[in-house]
């Protein structure tokens, strides 16, 4: 990326059920959810909305190989999508296990994104 825009920081948790995917999605929103980039066109080359590039950082604690890479970049609407998966976040205990949630143990699983914005 030749220029960084903006970077934003997100979490997601997946309580039961230990989806690794679901929990990197909810960080990848958390971290894009509350903004608004009205002038990311006029500075990106060509004012190409297709040209933004969007650098994603997931910081998982399991099951790294089984985080669906495709899922994770729809949760981005515009931009040339690159996702890395590092070793992170946390699992503790969410106090329960329900078997009905479909959980195999009573982890949650916590991911933590960072989100860099650019061209």
């Amino acid at each position: 990326m030749e220029r960084v825009m903006f970077i934003e920081i997100g979490q997601g948790i997946d309580l039961h059920g230990q989806d690794v995917t679901s929990a990197c999605v909810r960080a990848c929103r958390n971290a894009i959810g509350h903004n608004s980039m009205p002038g990311i066109r006029s500075v990106l080359p060509g004012e190409d909305i297709d040209r933004m590039q969007v650098d994603v950082t997931l910081g998982v604690p399991d099951k790294r190989n089984e985080v669906d890479l495709a899922a994770v970049r729809k949760a981005f609407p515009y931009g040339q999508v690159d996702v890395r998966v590092v070793s992170g976040g946390l699992l503790a205990s969410s106090g329960v296990l329900l078997r009905d949630q479909g959980d195999i143990s009573d982890d949650m699983v916590i991911v933590d994104a960072v989100v860099a914005v650019g061209y």
